[in-house]
């Protein structure tokens, strides 16, 4: 199965997930109910989605390395970018690096970036899947690609922006289009040590 439409069939997985539940006992629909919230572990190279007290997902991420260490703290997930250019930080790592348009293999952010903690400070997608669960990044957190786009997705729709499944086929056909979502209701995020 190529890459786009593996990630599509993640996309349509991510959506059975944001659907709310139908039925059931008291307490399931009010884990549904409850908002949606991220916890990243950068001990344990985990991040964590919970809907009230209940843990959704679970994904491996690759966390900042001692000299760019990911940031600590409670933040918010307000804006997410689909189909993201990347501009090299104003950082000694950086120097050397340039620019990479929206859709461009060697585009570090891959299909989608989840900002935590402006200006650069994002989740997003990596190539470098080996270096899950370990410190390897310049402080963001980073996922496998399909993951980083199902956890968009279910971001979006708990954040009061959903999108209908063609709108996301759309966006993976036309990999040059940068489309910013701004969420009318953002995310709490939580990065522990």
């Amino acid at each position: 199965m190529n890459a786009k439409f593996r990630l599509l069939a993640v996309l349509n997985a991510a959506l059975l997930v944001c659907l709310p539940v139908a039925g059931g006992a008291q307490g399931d629909s009010a884990a549904a109910a409850a908002p949606l919230s991220l916890r990243a572990s950068v001990s344990e190279r985990m991040l964590y989605v919970s809907r009230g007290d209940s843990v959704i997902r679970m994904y491996d991420v690759a966390v900042g390395t001692d000299d760019y260490p990911t940031p600590r703290g409670a933040f918010r997930i307000r804006k997410i970018v689909w189909n993201p250019s990347w501009r090299p930080p104003d950082s000694k790592w950086a120097k050397d690096k340039t620019a990479k348009a929206p859709g461009d293999p060697e585009n570090p952010m891959k299909v989608v970036k989840i900002f935590f903690k402006d200006p650069d400070y994002y989740l997003h997608g990596t190539d470098a899947e080996a270096s899950l669960g370990s410190a390897a990044s310049h402080g963001c957190l980073r996922m496998a690609p399909d993951e980083v786009a199902e956890l968009a997705k279910m971001i979006m729709e708990h954040g009061g922006e959903p999108r209908e499944e063609n709108w996301f086929m759309r966006l993976l056909h036309f990999r040059r289009d940068e489309k910013v979502v701004y969420l009318k209701n953002p995310i709490a995020i939580e990065i522990t040590g």
